[in-house]
């Protein structure tokens, strides 16, 4: 027929570069196959399928309008045929961004479906008069393809799909975004029947997913969660982890929380235990340190809550460690909201109530979790990251847990473990202590394991070694010490005195450190150690503090100084409790000649810190105090302290 020799100059300026002209070629090509040879369909397809990318809607919709030519009821010389009814361009006009298109697309594909369905009405007769309802969850039931439309996708899919497979991967962006939308259509429609090309399917998802893209990707995710509700979980969970496990990544979890929301509850239950075992597996759990995956992680847990219910009840632990996990890595600070969503929703399956009770139904056997690789941590392991951030958010649920965060603590804490690591541990322990009545001790149970923090963890972390990571470890185990008394466990306990043994020689030897920090949080350790005393219960030890508190008063902080001072001060209040004065009237003196150099200071804040601790002091030997003061009074640039001093002691009652 004369319609054949039109085609060929049709198709070649079915690319023109003007719109115009390529709308007139789609026009003028429906019309030549309409009252032409109907065989041409099979020729002009391909063109027409490419013009699906075009970004005019005028071309799109001619292109949708002739995309079949005729009805098949007006093609003379041949049925419909199912390469001519199932072409890519009606199919993927289905799920287009135009919504005349869509429905143009709608109308056209089901008069398709509905014309194949009659000419291949004895193939189909056993289906037609046994017709199967709509699977129990297809997402939309009511507007579920005719059985003509899902035979004819069935049957060619495996013509179509190594094509769509092939365009979803394309350097073209258009041309991803539209295969993308294709291969949702296409999973529609084949249902149950996607099975038998599930590999190939889950392949490219997973390279899909991971496309800049946002279109591709949210068109992918639709059709993993169309795979989840009608492909069988033994099935493409056998598929899935292998893939997963080799390589890690996020448009796999992607994947995998996008066919767990879309498959039934039913179907997942006798897999649930399996998923959240593999999830929380290192494998998967720890398959990257970027956020991206991260992310897609917290999708699955979510994905997970969502379906399951309370048939989740008994995977907590599981999701837990997931949830860590995600909290440990670096940038998950901008995923706060999307965690707590997340613990709450599994706080809520476990009727735990809110976050806080899901950390005290779990915390102790995440630390269990923990505790068993503690051995080989260092400090870029990530289970150190993990405990971190468990310890930092557990909250008043760390108080039950003691009997398992003590041990890790004092083993990750010895001389011979990693230097970094300790460091780190001891601000961690710092701030779980600071806060010892909502963290630690929130069960008042902390001081059944002061023997054990003091001995095991603070002593050997206070002792004396060279390099300034040995030192940063003792400002760490001074800041520990420090939290420790201001939380007032230590003076609500019988084993006040031993620990008062125990710490205060290595405390005065930090006085001495370089960090000021160091060194101002010593000298009030020290003072707290004297208030709590009451007195000089042992004089040999007792007399050797005072030495090491008046070198403080020569430091080059003024903070220090003060503190020292202070310290100087309680020391002398403890004699005075002690009622043996006499046994330390040589070391008075002595204390006094050096506090009256400061009378003088350059800073007149040392002058009246000093002033105080003096004035306090001329209880215990008023007499030899105003002798001291009359001897160099004379030597200061300025008597005006000497003065208040000796008015201060003279103006005293006598002692009786």
């Amino acid at each position: 027929m004369q319609s054949e020799s039109l085609i060929g100059p049709l198709m070649q300026s079915i690319s023109h570069q003007h719109w115009k002209v390529r709308v007139a070629v789609i026009e003028s090509t429906g019309t030549v196959i309409q009252f032409g040879n109907g065989k041409s369909v099979d020729d002009v397809l391909p063109h027409f399928a490419q013009r699906l990318f075009d970004d005019v809607p005028q071309r799109e919709r001619e292109r949708q309008r002739d995309i079949n030519g005729l009805p098949p009821a007006h093609t003379p010389d041949q049925g419909l045929g199912q390469g001519g009814a199932c072409n890519p361009g009606v199919l993927s006009s289905l799920d287009d961004e135009m919504p005349h298109i869509v429905q143009e697309a709608a109308s056209l594909w089901a008069e398709a479906g509905l014309q194949w369905q009659k000419e291949n009405e004895e193939d189909l007769k056993d289906k037609l008069d046994f017709a199967s309802p709509p699977p129990a969850h297809h997402p939309s039931p009511e507007t579920r393809p005719g059985l003509g439309c899902r035979e004819l996708v069935f049957r060619n899919l495996s013509k179509i799909l190594p094509a769509i497979c092939h365009d979803v991967t394309d350097w073209v962006a258009g041309t991803r975004v539209k295969a993308a939308r294709l291969l949702g259509v296409l999973l529609l429609h084949a249902e149950d029947h996607a099975t038998q090309h599930l590999e190939v399917l889950l392949r490219t998802l997973l390279l899909a997913c991971a496309d800049e893209e946002g279109a591709v990707v949210s068109s992918c995710t639709r059709s993993a969660e169309l795979i989840g509700t009608f492909v069988s979980p033994e099935v493409f969970l056998k598929l899935l982890w292998p893939m997963l496990k080799k390589s890690p990544s996020a448009s796999g979890l992607l994947v995998l929380a996008a066919v767990i929301r879309g498959c039934p509850r039913e179907a997942l239950r006798p897999h649930l235990k399996a998923i959240t075992t593999e999830l929380a597996g290192a494998p998967i759990r720890q398959g990257s340190e970027n956020l991206r995956y991260g992310e897609t992680l917290l999708q699955c847990v979510q994905a997970l809550v969502s379906t399951c219910g309370e048939d989740g009840r008994a995977c907590g632990l599981p999701l837990m460690q997931v949830l860590v996990t995600v909290m440990a890595l670096p940038g998950a600070p901008g995923l706060g909201n999307q965690l707590q969503e997340t613990e709450a929703a599994l706080a809520a399956v476990e009727s735990s109530g809110d976050g806080q009770d899901l950390y005290r139904q779990h915390v102790g056997p995440l630390l269990e979790w923990l505790g068993g690789s503690q051995r080989g941590w260092t400090a870029h392991s990530p289970e150190l990251l993990q405990f971190s951030v468990l310890v930092a958010h557990a909250g008043p649920a760390l108080g039950e847990a003691l009997p398992q965060l003590v041990p890790i603590l004092r083993s990750c804490l010895q001389p011979d473990r990693d230097p970094q690591m300790r460091l780190r541990l001891l601000s961690i322990l710092s701030r779980a202590l600071l806060s010892a009545k909502e963290t630690v001790d929130s069960q008042g149970q902390l001081h059944r394991y002061l023997d054990t923090v003091v001995t095991d963890i603070l002593v050997p972390n206070l002792q004396w070694h060279a390099g300034r990571t040995a030192a940063a470890i003792r400002t760490a185990a001074v800041s520990c010490l420090w939290a420790l008394i201001s939380s007032e466990v230590l003076s609500a306990t019988q084993q006040v005195e031993d620990v008062r043994e125990m710490l205060l020689p290595p405390v005065l030897t930090t006085l001495e450190e370089d960090s000021q920090m160091t060194r101002l949080t010593s000298c009030r350790i020290v003072s707290a150690f004297l208030k709590s005393s009451g007195g000089a219960s042992e004089p040999d030890k007792f007399v050797k503090i005072y030495p090491e508190l008046l070198k403080r008063l020569d430091d080059v902080s003024t903070e220090v100084r003060l503190a020292a001072a202070s310290a100087l001060s309680v020391w002398l209040e403890c004699i005075r409790n002690d009622g043996a004065e006499a046994c330390y009237q040589r070391d008075v003196q002595h204390l006094y000649k050096e506090l009256l150099v400061y009378l003088d200071d350059p800073d007149s804040t040392v002058q009246d810190a000093v002033l105080e601790v003096l004035q306090a002091g001329s209880v215990l030997f008023p007499d030899l105090l105003v002798r001291e003061t009359e001897a160099v009074v004379h030597k200061h640039r300025s008597p005006t302290r000497c003065e208040q001093l000796l008015q201060h002691v003279q103006a005293r009652p006598p002692a009786l």
